[in-house]
């Protein structure tokens, strides 16, 4: 028999899962109050993976955020602002209706869609004044590149820069420190704080953050009055800044 007569021999099939496999987008319109303000947008319900999406959903974190800015809207007036981990963008959208511009960020690609998307939502349904200003852009933290296309773009800096329950890995804690620190020097020394709302879920984790923070320079202050149970974690919002 001819050589080039002989079947070809099969291959192993090799499965691959890829992001696709675990994605769910099966977001709902969901209404969210904090004190007399109201937000509607479009979220998961509930976790469907254990993949990198944990964005697609509100935290508690995020709840005690929003309480926590809701009551204290005079620190957001005229503010420029950008939110690290921003998620489905319910922070940010509420910062908004207060501050100049925010920019909101995030590192995953499908994060960022759903996210675009509440920004487009509340561009249409919102006066234009209330909504301009709002932004998305992709940031990995520790990514120099993201980092520098930001800083040019705003090179002014940014008064406030926002975390709500953005410490899960520990492996992500000193780029998240890294990321802060060169945020808070583009504004200037003394002239950016980072307001985080953190959840505390294991004991490593507590350290951690403080350790970390001190490690970068900073000063970590409790905002008293700010802990709260939300999801059967408690919580509470630091004053983080460079001396």
């Amino acid at each position: 028999m001819d050589k080039r007569e002989e079947p070809e021999k099969e291959e192993d099939e090799i499965v691959c899962l890829d992001e696709s496999f675990f994605i769910n987008d099966n977001y709902e319109l969901t209404t969210f109050t904090f004190g007399s303000q109201v937000l509607q947008l479009f979220c998961l319900q509930s976790a469907s993976t254990d993949f990198d999406l944990t964005g697609q959903l509100v935290w508690p974190g995020a709840i005690i955020m929003n309480n926590y800015l809701s009551k204290n809207t005079d620190m957001l007036q005229g503010c420029s602002i950008i939110e690290l981990g921003s998620g489905v963008g319910i922070t940010g959208i509420l910062c908004r209706r207060f501050c100049r511009r925010i920019l909101l960020t995030d590192h995953n690609d499908e994060v960022l869609k759903i996210l675009n998307k509440n920004i487009e939502l509340h561009a249409t349904s919102e006066s234009p004044t209330t909504c301009s200003g709002l932004a998305a852009e992709k940031l990995e933290w520790g990514n120099d590149d993201h980092l520098s296309r930001i800083s040019e773009q705003y090179s002014g800096g940014f008064d406030l820069v926002l975390g709500a329950d953005i410490c899960f890995q520990q492996s992500s804690i000193a780029p998240l420190f890294d990321t802060v620190e060169q945020l808070l020097r583009l504004k200037g020394v003394n002239c950016c704080k980072f307001i985080l709302a953190y959840v505390s879920r294991t004991k490593i984790m507590d350290t951690l953050v403080i350790d970390e923070a001190v490690k970068h320079g900073m000063q970590v202050s409790e905002v008293q009055g700010t802990r709260s149970v939300v999801g059967n974690h408690e919580g509470v919002i630091f004053e983080i800044s460079l001396p």
